[in-house]
């Protein structure tokens, strides 16, 4: 990892830096800005709602995510939250088949800037994350990160996060959702 890199909490006071990396990525896969697992992306929604939906989730403080820093660049993030925060997960169907009770909290999603991966990014905020749910109480924590296998896998599939970096972090494969994609869990005090 980078030395120099620093993490913070998603709020009002890092919104600016968080926008102006989401907007240099084209919205993040498109227009997503971070909000396919609170809400249904569907047809007719567009990039400027998404931004709207985000930014209001911020001000209300009903969206967490792990930034990572350089100096005062944002160039990634982990976003975590309560299954209540974040109900729209990936593989749905087997994951409910297998679910008997829900996790305290989820970790979703992971995005580093164009041009800046291989910087421990995904790592230092995957770590951040960890550190903030336990300052948030700890629990019970899910996330539903990609086996790569050895494979080459585009980054877009990994938004989930790599498994690597979660058994680095203490997560138990706990059971697989798909071909590649498993929940993994730890429990943080």
């Amino acid at each position: 990892m980078d030395s120099a890199l620093a993490v913070r909490a998603l709020d009002e006071s890092t919104w600016a830096a968080f926008a102006e990396l989401v907007e240099a990525n084209n919205g993040v896969w498109g227009g997503c800005w971070c909000v396919g697992f609170h809400v249904k992306l569907g047809k007719g929604r567009t990039a400027a709602q998404n931004r709207a939906e985000k930014e209001q989730r911020v001000r209300d403080g009903e969206t967490h995510a792990a930034l990572v820093f350089d100096g005062d660049r944002c160039l990634g993030w982990c976003q975590f939250g309560s299954p209540d925060e974040l109900p729209e997960i990936k593989s749905r169907r087997l994951y409910e088949k297998g679910l008997t009770t829900l996790p305290d909290w989820r970790i979703t999603c992971f995005f580093t800037g164009k041009g800046l991966r291989g910087r421990g990014v995904a790592d230092a905020a995957l770590g951040g994350a960890i550190a903030e749910i336990s300052r948030l109480g700890g629990g019970v924590v899910e996330g539903y990160p990609e086996e790569t296998d050895d494979r080459k896998v585009s980054g877009s599939f990994l938004h989930t996060g790599p498994m690597a970096a979660f058994e680095k972090h203490g997560f138990t494969r706990t059971r697989p959702i798909s071909p590649h994609r498993w929940v993994v869990t730890r429990t943080v005090a």
